[in-house]
């Protein structure tokens, strides 16, 4: 996985086959669960809905602060997981979140 350091060296609308994460994905921001806790989330996310920290863009609104979750911050694009489009990132990252829920 490549560590997201910097939102415009990885964002990628177009194309993913340069294993870049797709603008208005937010795939990783919907399916897993986050027991990271926030102010705004202070039970953490449940899986399948999206983080309250995502914009209208599907961008995350902490991605280049101190508050990000460090779960988010380490995640980066993968393509085994996020596949070749947004519908088959969510299919693999739900079926992810299903196999290791406890």
């Amino acid at each position: 996985m490549i560590p997201l350091k910097n939102l415009d060296a990885y964002l990628n609308t177009s194309d993913s086959s340069s294993h870049a994460c797709r603008s208005g994905c937010a795939a990783c921001c919907i399916a897993p669960s986050i027991s990271s806790t926030t102010a705004a989330m202070p039970k953490g996310k449940p899986a399948g809905v999206a983080c309250v920290h995502l914009n209208a863009q599907l961008l995350c609104k902490l991605f280049a602060t101190t508050k990000r979750p460090k779960v988010c911050s380490d995640f980066g694009f993968d393509l085994d997981v996020c596949g070749k489009n947004r519908e088959q990132a969510l299919k693999n990252l739900n079926w992810l979140e299903e196999q290791t829920a406890s």
